[in-house]
């Protein structure tokens, strides 16, 4: 079939040629067309072949046929799906990867399908690859991409960086969450468990709370933690009285994000416990997540705590000690909370304090005052996360959003990327205008944020 359908196109060839007047050289005519195939893709050749690669005895043919296809584009997805089902697991690895490395609408379907193989590797890699259509190189840093086998072992690594989360304008379709909630409450392995819960925050993925709820009940650690950040990430209030018994969990890091997730999602009713694990912890590092998660529940039962731990030699005690002053908005705290901004050495008790003193009305943008040093702050590497936080928060008072939109015109670069950030979570329908100005910056990069910011604005205000 191959040399009748080189044959048949020797004239073509030679058209070709004579039309663009390329010369022979030392080439012959066959090896004229041979490079003029290359160029078609062989696909009148390729394709078939791999299409009855597939159906091949041999899995090793089926499995190399599964890789070629992965080259071929969205076109081969069909015939992947069918390798999804093959009885050898080597041959549906390598087309769920194939899959993934087309991406694409047409790879969610065989994606979800791939969640339900019993195979934990599999089901990482599908899930890996419905994460990477809405969240575009999440496969480089997933968990897939650490994994690798020791004879029947699977191996893998969790990254520590678990701050990933997609746009508020992306929208999420229900069954690649629900498929993902089944795989964090039942999957194949507590790799492929936590990975799918990792997965539901990335994606924002509510409708799968239930789901995370029952993972949650797990004897393994990591994923008790992964569901943990996923609820951070979700930000879903009723959620927080069903963690509440993980305050006081035996593995140190799984107790830290429970008393974290607690303080984020504003659970009134373990106060108790959070005053109890404040003054019984067994670390620095379970008091100071402690304090600030009251920091973050306003309530005047804490003031003696944040009064005694303002003096605290711990930084980070300190600051919280700041934030929780902050937000009990008591007037007569400003004199101290001036004094600790003006001595203060260490970033983060003097950057609390002066979140405090904007959140008590030092809301003007002069050199040296605290909104602007939280604003100036931004140029920081280090420390630029910590002052976009505040900021956030900040800007919901409408006198700090009004004067962060007028510093968005004078700002630095770094300042107008992080302050069209800000604006885009904290915004109102009057930020708008200031956004969309700021997208005509000479900066390509501020043009992206701020066109970015648009979106998200505009979502949020829907």
């Amino acid at each position: 079939m191959a040399r009748s359908w080189v044959a048949a196109n020797l004239d073509a060839v030679r058209r070709f040629r004579s039309l663009n007047r390329i010369r022979a050289g030392p080439y012959s005519e066959d090896m004229i067309l041979l490079r003029f195939l290359l160029l078609l893709g062989l696909s009148a050749w390729i394709v078939p072949a791999l299409a009855q690669d597939i159906d091949h005895p041999d899995p090793k043919r089926r499995a190399r046929a599964a890789r070629e296809l992965g080259r071929q584009g969205f076109e081969a997805i069909p015939r992947l799906e069918k390798l999804l089902s093959d009885p050898v697991l080597e041959v549906r690895i390598e087309a769920v990867k194939a899959i993934v490395e087309i991406g694409g609408p047409r790879s969610l379907d065989p994606l979800i399908r791939a969640t339900q193989d019993n195979d934990p590797e599999i089901q990482i890699r599908a899930t890996d690859g419905l994460v990477n259509f809405y969240l575009p190189g999440y496969v480089r840093t997933g968990l897939s991409a650490t994994l690798h086998r020791v004879g029947t072992a699977l191996r893998s690594r969790f990254t520590d960086t678990n701050d990933q989360v997609i746009e508020p304008w992306v929208q999420v379709r229900p069954d690649v969450i629900r498929a993902l909630g089944k795989v964090a409450r039942g999957g194949a392995s507590m790799e492929a468990r936590a990975n799918a819960a990792r997965a539901i925050g990335i994606l924002r993925g509510k409708e799968a709370i239930p789901d995370l709820l029952e993972a949650i009940r797990s004897k393994d650690d990591r994923v008790i933690y992964e569901c943990l950040i996923a609820f951070q990430k979700i930000r879903d209030p009723k959620v927080g009285p069903e963690i509440a018994f993980l305050l006081r969990d035996l593995d140190e890091r799984v107790q830290i994000a429970a008393i974290e997730t607690t303080g984020l999602l504003r659970n009134r009713e373990a106060l108790p416990q959070l005053r109890d694990v404040l003054e019984n912890a067994r670390s620095e590092k379970v008091r100071r997540a402690a304090l600030t998660a009251l920091a973050m529940i306003p309530d005047e039962q804490n003031r003696p705590l944040f009064v005694r731990y303002l003096n605290e030699r711990d930084d980070g005690m300190r600051a919280a000690a700041a934030e929780g002053l902050a937000r009990l908005r008591n007037s007569g705290d400003v004199v101290v909370l001036e004094k600790m901004f003006n001595e203060e050495r260490k970033m983060p008790p003097r950057l609390a304090a002066a979140f405090a003193l904007v959140m008590l009305g030092k809301t003007e943008m002069s050199e040296f005052s605290p909104l602007q040093y939280l604003v100036n702050t931004l140029n920081s590497a280090s420390w630029r996360g910590v002052a976009r936080a505040y900021l956030i928060e900040l800007a919901r008072e409408t006198p700090v959003l009004r004067a962060l939109e007028k510093s968005l015109a004078r700002g630095t670069k770094s300042e107008k990327v992080e302050l069209a950030r800000i604006l885009a979570q904290s915004g109102d329908r009057e930020t708008l205008p200031y956004l969309e100005n700021l997208a005509k910056d000479p900066d390509a990069e501020v043009q992206r944020e701020a066109l970015s910011a648009v979106r998200t604005l505009k979502a949020r205000l829907l």
